[in-house]
């Protein structure tokens, strides 16, 4: 136990603080999106491919995003900067979500609140790396994690709080967001101090072709595992479809992402503490495995108490994995390209996500839900074979 909370004390002051501006912009977001799918489809009859289409096209939006604020943190050498202005975007639309009447003005909401997402995730990430010590990297970037995840369980808590004292109106509901997302703001712009580099390189284009050589096959393994791994893992969104479907009354269904966050929360630090010390890809391996339980049970179960442990086998996945391929990308990219790789690597997770979320939708309208899930157990298949094909270089940034 004093060695656990010895290493939580090594680990800078600014990655805590970033974890709680993650958390409080994590607690806006959560708010809305626990609530949005139900929405979109009790109060604007959209289908789940509509949704899903929606969702993949926002998320890789986000992703798509990443690398241009990524090369450019790299080019200004200022993570922060960007991050602010990413996190203060999302901030802002917040409000739209509470003034839509239909359709058009909640898609353009949920894209701006995806750049935002797009433009903060990569510098972000590059600063959490600039600022750990190596020997720590991975409990930091499970510290932020695990912060962040908190938030994104309290935020559906509140959501329900709201549905049942405010009788279901869901707009009321979304104009609570607005304060948290603009405390994460407030935190992040007056808490984190970004490091001085030790070195003062010249500035080049992050992405000119002589760059992207310097990333190496290490790194492009990693972005193929991570493009792969996401096919597996579409949006969310499903679970609460799911969770409906299953028969749990409309304002309960926000406890589905409450229970999936929790568990994501509580394992994401142990998990990215574990990652300093074991073989990046077997841990992997292991999150994928977990994910293949979680699609059987979200595919077969009928009773809530089958998907409650489905969605719980989500979270655990999602906790050994998310801030594990972090650590990857920052483990291989160079110091200087940081925010250039973990941009690539987002663009193509981007295109994973929308990919895979068209398809989630597609085999829901069309097959039923247990295919959708079925699909999704597909791809983790398909991951692990990708895993198997690791370039023995990798093995140097790893521990075993």
């Amino acid at each position: 136990m004093s060695s656990k909370i010895s290493i939580l004390r090594q680990i800078p002051k600014s990655i805590w603080i970033l974890g709680f501006v993650s958390l409080f912009m994590d607690i806006s977001s959560e708010i809305i999106h626990s609530l949005l799918p139900l929405f979109m489809m009790t109060s604007l009859g959209m289908s789940a491919l509509s949704i899903g289409l929606m969702e993949g096209s926002a998320e890789a939006t986000a992703l798509i995003v990443k690398i241009f604020s990524g090369a450019l943190s790299d080019y200004f050498g200022k993570r922060k900067t960007l991050a602010l202005i990413g996190y203060s975007l999302g901030a802002l639309t917040k409000p739209l979500f509470g003034l839509a009447g239909g359709i058009g003005l909640i898609l353009s909401a949920r894209l701006l609140d995806r750049i935002g997402k797009g433009i903060r995730g990569a510098p972000r990430d590059a600063l959490v790396a600039d600022l750990s010590p190596p020997h720590l990297r991975g409990a930091s970037f499970g510290l932020r994690q695990s912060l962040d995840t908190v938030g994104a369980f309290i935020g559906p808590l509140l959501a329900v709080g709201f549905m049942l004292l405010w009788k279901n109106d869901f707009r009321a509901v979304f104009w609570v967001a607005v304060i948290p997302g603009l405390m994460a703001v407030l935190l992040l712009l007056f808490g984190v101090k970004e490091p001085t580099p030790e070195k003062v390189h010249k500035r080049t284009n992050p992405i000119k072709k002589a760059n992207l050589k310097r990333l190496g096959s290490s790194y492009w393994w990693v972005v193929g595992v991570g493009a792969v791994f996401t096919m597996a893992r579409f949006s969310e969104a499903f679970l609460v479809l799911r969770a409906q479907q299953v028969g749990i009354p409309l304002a309960l269904v926000p406890l589905i992402m409450v229970v999936m966050n929790i568990v994501y929360s509580l394992s994401a630090y142990p998990f990215g503490k574990l990652s300093d010390h074991v073989s990046h890809s077997r841990l992997l391996s292991y999150g994928i495995a977990v994910l293949c339980l979680a699609d059987i049970a979200l595919a077969t179960g009928t009773h809530w108490g089958t998907l409650i442990l489905g969605v719980a086998l989500w979270g655990i996945h999602m906790g050994i994995t998310q801030g594990l391929l972090a650590a990857m990308v920052a483990a291989v990219a160079p110091e200087d390209l940081r925010g250039t790789a973990f941009g690539f690597f987002n663009l193509t997770c981007g295109v994973a996500m929308l990919g895979a979320s068209s398809i989630a939708g597609y085999l829901w309208e069309k097959l039923g839900s247990a295919f959708t899930f079925g699909g999704g157990l597909i791809f983790c298949v398909v991951a692990l074979g990708v895993l198997m094909c690791k370039p023995s270089e990798y093995k140097s940034v790893t521990t075993s």
